[in-house]
């Protein structure tokens, strides 16, 4: 009893012990947030900062281009059919998918044999109709001599019957006498009336042995041109393509052999949007004669051909919309017909204004400016093109400000923020001037010409800001400034 006693009171003592040690522990802790709370130490408030990158905006002269995809043809296109039916009995050496053939060469012939039969019948049916019209020749000119016989002899009786009416009128001759007379008037002029139908007969067989020469020529000349139609040349220097024929085969007539299709007169042909295709007329609504370029990339290699705007189409196809425009090519090397290029098309230069990123205006048409004291200001902007992932845009006010390239949500009005340096040269304009009063520097030729092709290439830089660059480039001396900010866009 002793021993659970004392145990007992040893655990109440060591309960007692911790209780008094957290209750002073609260204490403190109570004591220590008291004291903090009432010294008030708070960190001070400090307005955010962004980080921007900026261009400033130089207005000049940009050539929008227009990007589309287009499709080739050629502008000379020949299906060859067979004009006869019959047997290949000669095939050219090229004729086959791809061959190439010249203007003039033969391509093919069937075989002549039932034509050549065909123009020796018509010339000898010719030859029977020209004999005929030499007999009906003879024919009409005796004809003639037996009329001109008969009428000699109708007058001899005509006068006969004269002398013997004029006897009889004085008492000398006979009734009879003058019957006789009248008589053989009478049959000498029968003979003459006869004679004149026989005449008549002659003139119109000499017109049907005429129209039956004339009948021949024809049947002859079309002989003769199914024999020639047998044998098929080549209309123009150009390829073959689609050819399904090969030497000995039957073909009937009208059959599609092949497709000659000129290389060299090749066009593409695009479909603009009725807003692009307004942008491409003049004044008097007609289609102006735009220079284009065409590009095809074929296992890495890029290749190139440039053209002209040539034409449209009379009228728009049905569930289509917009305009099809074509336009010819000039020496379009490595280019076929069906090919899917891309088609470039320069136009007409706009005047005062500036290329950005597609990323500094929003969709209000608007872009934030930095203003006083490095805050954003929202300024409005007219969006004149859409070009890749850049902007064309017109804004007289905002000449010589910087305009932030990237916008983002974080990004309004009244924003604080820090500029970058400006991503392209399309900013170093007043970099440039600026420069001017930094050091000279001699640059060697190599180093020289690879800033000068960088600048050349750059399309986004303003034709003026590029010209005044090029023309400090010139010079024997060139600010060092102007060298540091370019080889700083070259190196990026």
């Amino acid at each position: 009893m002793r021993f659970l006693r004392r145990s007992l009171m040893g655990v109440f003592l060591l309960a007692v012990t911790v209780g008094l040690l957290v209750w002073a522990g609260d204490i403190l802790y109570t004591s220590l947030q008291a004291r903090m709370n009432k010294e008030g130490h708070q960190r001070p408030a400090r307005e955010r900062v962004f980080v921007v990158n900026v261009e400033r905006f130089e207005p000049g002269s940009i050539e929008p281009e227009l990007t589309t995809f287009g499709e080739l043809r050629s502008r000379r296109a020949l299906e060859i059919r067979a004009p006869a039916s019959g047997t290949i009995v000669e095939l050219a050496e090229n004729f086959e998918e791809g061959g190439h053939v010249r203007q003039g060469a033969l391509l093919l012939q069937v075989d002549p044999a039932d034509a050549e039969a065909r123009v020796g019948q018509a010339r000898i049916d010719l030859s029977e109709a020209e004999a005929e019209l030499r007999d009906a020749e003879r024919s009409l000119a005796l004809a003639r001599e037996e009329v001109v016989a008969a009428q000699e002899q109708w007058d001899l009786r005509s006068k006969a019957l004269g002398r013997q009416r004029d006897l009889q009128g004085r008492g000398v001759g006979t009734e009879a006498a003058v019957e006789t007379a009248e008589l053989a008037a009478a049959s000498a002029n029968q003979a003459l009336v006869s004679r004149k139908g026989s005449l008549a007969s002659a003139e119109a067989r000499l017109d049907q042995a005429g129209t039956r020469l004339e009948r021949q020529k024809i049947t002859l000349a079309e002989a003769e041109r199914s024999l020639a139609d047998t044998k098929i040349f080549a209309a123009f220097d150009g390829t073959l393509s689609g050819v399904s024929l090969v030497q000995g085969g039957l073909v009937n007539a009208n059959e599609r052999l092949a497709q000659l299709i000129d290389p060299e007169a090749l066009e593409v042909t695009f479909r603009l949007s009725a807003a692009q295709y307004a942008r491409i007329l003049d004044e008097q609504g007609r289609l102006l004669g735009l220079p284009v370029v065409v590009s095809l990339d074929v296992l890495g290699v890029d290749l190139r051909a440039q053209g002209r705007v040539s034409r449209e189409s009379a009228a728009v196809g049905e569930g289509q919309t917009g305009r099809l425009i074509f336009a010819s090519l000039d020496a379009p090397k490595g280019f076929r017909p069906g090919d899917f290029v891309t088609v470039r098309m320069t136009e007409p230069a706009l005047e005062n204004v500036a290329l950005l990123p597609a990323t500094a205006v929003d969709a209000a048409q608007t872009v934030l400016v930095v203003g006083e004291d490095d805050r954003l200001e929202s300024a409005p902007a007219e969006v004149m093109r859409r070009q890749g992932d850049d902007v064309i845009v017109r804004a007289a006010h905002l000449v010589g400000r910087q305009i932030v390239t990237e916008r983002s949500p974080l990004l309004g009005t009244g924003i604080k923020v820090r500029v970058l340096t400006p991503r392209d040269g399309g900013a170093a304009a007043p970099a440039a001037g600026a420069a001017a009063e930094d050091e000279m520097v001699e640059l060697t030729p190599d180093r020289r010409a690879a800033i000068i092709a960088f600048v050349e290439a750059n399309n986004r830089m303003p034709k003026d800001v590029k010209a005044r660059i090029l023309g400090q480039l010139s010079q024997p001396k060139v600010p060092a400034g102007v060298v540091k900010r370019i080889e700083g866009r070259m190196g990026g």
